[in-house]
């Protein structure tokens, strides 16, 4: 059933091994540096208690009655897509920002390894049974749960054999209970999440059936063994006046590392077999795309917010040149718009039976959004012009004797000094910040790097139509090979 706020807090509560700059954290909900996030998190469970947005985030389960998260319902039809489509603007309306990694973008890997039953049921029918009861249990369960893929690489013109074998996370030994793995993976805001979707991204298996590096589970993260190391948070390093973003929504990654850690069986998908795990790297993000590009959809908006209300309050809006560029960032917006509208319309069903969205609209959706991102991020700088990086903090707006000069010089007609200090540093923590900075990045690599984007269009994108309209046109002899070219080994996935 659906959790609340607290119940979510009290759940991560756990012992759970946490370290950040050195120390370790006894109590993560409360700690500065990962309060703002989930508090955010567990803002997303209370707004299905709430009356004004419970329809919206929950549904009642037809088979027990009972109310669960829209967000992991399993997609059988168009309705489902608009639904959680809208449950995602609805929190981020209701936080005041962006929060990537909340469950709703990582619980599609599951669908993904679910449409792979066949597989499973070649290797082995319990791992099938496996991965339909863990579907079900978090469609209803209402379970944070995110997904490890980045491994820490090592040396990659080597196998991981042929050096430290710790450097890929590994299977190192079987009991009676389960598996014990071995290794490190990065994941965002695993540290404060329940679970974990754990599967290989890198590995030359070659011609091979069988690896140890070749594993798919579900882990605790606040099992034995797991120890969660994080990168330093961008939280309190200023005020929330002056960094509305960097305090509010920073989603603290994490390096997890696997010391010995036993999975109980019926938390494990596959292990040892190449071709499983060769399966869901290439069709990880089938489902996880969707509510992935969604959030560049809204960070579009923000964009095209910001530069049309600083042109605006700057009375630059009547050049052309300014239009234009305006317009530049709306083509961007809307055509990431277009890609998921379309993408729901032009669905098609799954090997599971699952409703999926147009896997070639989706995959150029996604290279659209990505690609032209730090473009798009770079016009929204030059549309906000020099006072973005030069404008004082919100303390000198306050003081008596500073205070009066910038009220003085910011004011822009009927916008007083306030209302323009906001809006500045809004934009900069958007588009300057390290808050920013760290975003972008993350963003050009959270579902696998760019060439590994317009490879995935390569192998999801049947270009047998189009060569057989220039066949007949040009009155080639021959007829066009059916089917795709068999996939290349590419990283799947990133944070």
């Amino acid at each position: 059933m659906i959790r609340t706020g607290d119940e979510y807090r009290d759940s991560i509560r756990d012992g759970r091994e946490v370290w950040i700059d050195a120390e370790r954290v006894e109590d993560v909900p409360a700690h500065p540096a990962f309060r703002p996030i989930v508090d955010a998190r567990a803002r997303v469970y209370d707004l299905a208690h709430e009356d004004a947005t419970h329809e919206l985030m929950s549904y009642v389960d037809p088979e027990t009655g009972e109310r669960c998260p829209v967000a992991a319902k399993l997609p059988l039809t168009k309705s489902d897509w608009y639904a959680k489509r809208t449950a995602v603007d609805k929190v981020l309306d209701d936080v005041g920002g962006i929060i990537t990694r909340v469950g709703d973008e990582t619980v599609g890997e599951m669908w993904s390894l679910y449409d792979g039953q066949d597989v499973l049921n070649e290797i082995n029918p319990a791992f099938s049974d496996h991965i339909r009861d863990q579907v079900h249990q978090l469609a209803r369960s209402d379970t944070f749960h995110v997904s490890g893929n980045t491994d820490p690489k090592g040396d990659r013109s080597k196998r991981p054999q042929d050096q430290d074998p710790d450097v890929l996370l590994h299977l190192v030994n079987e009991t009676k209970d389960g598996i014990i793995v071995r290794g490190a993976k990065f994941e965002t805001a695993a540290a404060y999440a329940n679970q974990a979707f754990i599967k290989p991204t890198i590995a030359d298996w070659g011609t091979a059936e069988l690896s140890d590096y070749a594993v798919g589970f579900l882990a605790d993260m606040a099992a034995p063994g797991i120890k969660h190391i994080c990168r330093s948070s961008f939280a309190g390093r200023g005020s929330d006046a002056d960094y509305p973003m960097s305090n509010r929504f920073d989603e603290i990654d994490t390096m997890i590392v696997f010391d010995d850690v036993e999975i109980p069986w019926e938390n494990v998908f596959f292990y040892r077999h190449t071709r499983a795990a060769a399966f869901i790297r290439a069709t990880l993000h089938r489902y996880s795309m969707f509510p992935f590009v969604q959030r560049h959809l809204r960070f579009a908006d923000l964009l095209v917010g910001v530069a049309y209300t600083n042109v605006t309050q700057t009375g630059v809006k009547i050049h052309q040149g300014v239009r234009e560029k305006l317009a530049e960032l709306v083509c961007y917006r809307e055509g990431i718009n277009a890609h998921l509208t379309a993408a729901i319309e032009t669905a098609d069903v799954s090997p599971a039976g699952l409703l999926m969205p147009n896997p070639a609209l989706l995959y150029t959706g996604r290279v659209l959004a990505c690609s032209q991102l730090p473009a798009m991020m770079h016009l929204a700088r030059d549309l906000c012009g020099g006072q973005l990086c030069v404008t004082p903090n919100a303390d000198s707006f306050a003081d008596p004797e500073t205070g009066r000069w910038l009220n003085k010089y910011l004011a822009i007609g009927d916008t007083d000094a306030e209302d323009r200090r906001r809006l500045l540093a809004f934009a900069r923590d958007l588009l300057n910040s390290d808050y920013a900075g760290h975003r972008l990045t993350f963003q050009l690599f959270a579902q696998s790097p760019a060439f590994a984007h317009l490879l995935a269009v390569y192998n999801n994108y049947d270009f047998a139509g189009p060569a057989e309209l220039v066949r007949r046109y040009a009155g080639l002899s021959g007829s066009v090979s059916e089917g795709r070219d068999a996939p290349l080994a590419t990283p799947a996935a990133g944070s």
